[in-house]
């Protein structure tokens, strides 16, 4: 019997494992697919750009002021995180719904650079430093689009009293999300600047 209780007592506790959301983990992978996507982008962009033939022409000014629109809508998003965090409901809503208007106004800014690029003559097909510039702009607007369909969710999800102190998730996921689309277009944008 006491050989039974000393078997019992050597027995270890299981050791908690580390787990993470299944939708935080989702999220970063395809976080991380997306830095992979930009990172070739950029790469290509260097080596076509050293190869000549590249045109040079002036960044619409409206990027710049879209820059701040995203910027200005990172932060009410970091707004709605802290009122989920302390049970405003309304101050959820009312930041959520404002970063939407904001990222909706940046899409809008972005198109009306297009209409700029078009206006100085330079188009999508032609010379390579006008393609990647619509191709760098046009991916981050769609990634942008899928961003302001998880602000929707999101969105509903508060109405619903869904996200609150006790219940994060979804919230963190959209800030996550948004935060890196603006960390994103904000890396695109100097570098278009600076390389371009």
């Amino acid at each position: 019997m006491s050989e039974l209780v000393n078997d019992i007592s050597t027995i270890e506790e299981p050791q908690e494992t580390l787990s993470m959301n299944p939708r935080k983990f989702i999220l970063w992978l395809f976080i991380v697919s997306i830095i992979m996507l930009f990172a070739a982008m950029t790469s290509a962009y260097l080596v076509r750009r050293a190869e000549g033939n590249w045109i040079e022409f002036d960044i619409p000014s409206v990027f710049t002021y879209s820059s701040i629109v995203l910027v200005i809508s990172s932060l009410t998003m970091h707004w709605a995180y802290l009122a989920a965090k302390k049970d405003n409901f309304g101050n959820l809503k009312l930041a959520i719904t404002i970063t939407f208007v904001l990222g909706a106004a940046f899409l809008y800014m972005q198109f009306q650079g297009w209409v700029d690029l078009v206006n100085e003559n330079v188009f999508f097909v032609g010379n390579p430093s006008g393609s990647f510039m619509y191709v760098f702009t046009g991916l981050h607007g769609f990634h942008l689009i899928s961003g302001l369909l998880i602000l929707i969710f999101a969105l509903v999800a508060a109405f619903r009293l869904r996200i609150h102190a006790k219940n994060l998730n979804q919230i963190e996921i959209a800030a996550t999300y948004w935060h890196f689309l603006d960390i994103l277009w904000l890396y695109l944008f100097i570098f278009l600047v600076y390389f371009h």
